[in-house]
């Protein structure tokens, strides 16, 4: 297989570069918060683990959001991978931040709005933010988890699927 031309990383050519990082498929998330107007949630594929102990993930939401300044002062946060089946709640999140009305979900101690039906979920607590360019790097400590059945919602490419394990 031959390699594709190469091209630098500029302005000029930002579209090739969006279109090489997508050729990574990343499992698709909800992050959501509490704000001083009512709960706000975001959908993000900018999300990894970190470390097992202590218990770090990170996710980067992008500095020109509308919801940004919320998402990076919040102290509390959660994040949760959506299943296969839910490529709708993903885009409602990610055209509005109070798309709760689709969803059941309650409140933890700290007012961060669970989502009660996702792949898994992560509650978390601010432990650090970076600066990452255009976008921030907000690392959470894992204070719970939930784990539910069912396969990942995935997206690559510009487009979304699922995970098949091979046979």
């Amino acid at each position: 297989m031959n390699m594709a031309p190469e091209f630098d990383p500029t302005a000029d050519n930002q579209r090739l570069y969006r279109d090489a990082l997508g050729c990574f498929a990343t499992g698709v998330t909800i992050v959501t918060i509490p704000s001083p107007t009512g709960p706000i949630g975001m959908t993000a594929n900018s999300f990894s683990s970190i470390s097992l102990d202590p218990p770090l993930v990170l996710w980067c939401p992008a500095k020109n959001s509308q919801r940004y300044p919320f998402f990076a002062a919040a102290q509390y946060f959660a994040i949760h991978v959506l299943r296969d089946d839910q490529k709708d709640l993903a885009l409602e999140f990610a055209r509005r931040s109070d798309g709760f009305e689709t969803v059941n979900w309650s409140p933890d101690l700290n007012g961060v709005p669970l989502l009660d039906d996702c792949l898994a979920r992560f509650e978390c607590r601010q432990y650090a933010a970076h600066d990452g360019g255009d976008h921030t790097i907000v690392v959470g400590q894992v204070t719970n988890v939930a784990l539910n059945s069912g396969s990942p919602l995935l997206f690559s490419q510009r487009d979304w699927g699922n995970f098949a394990p091979f046979k």
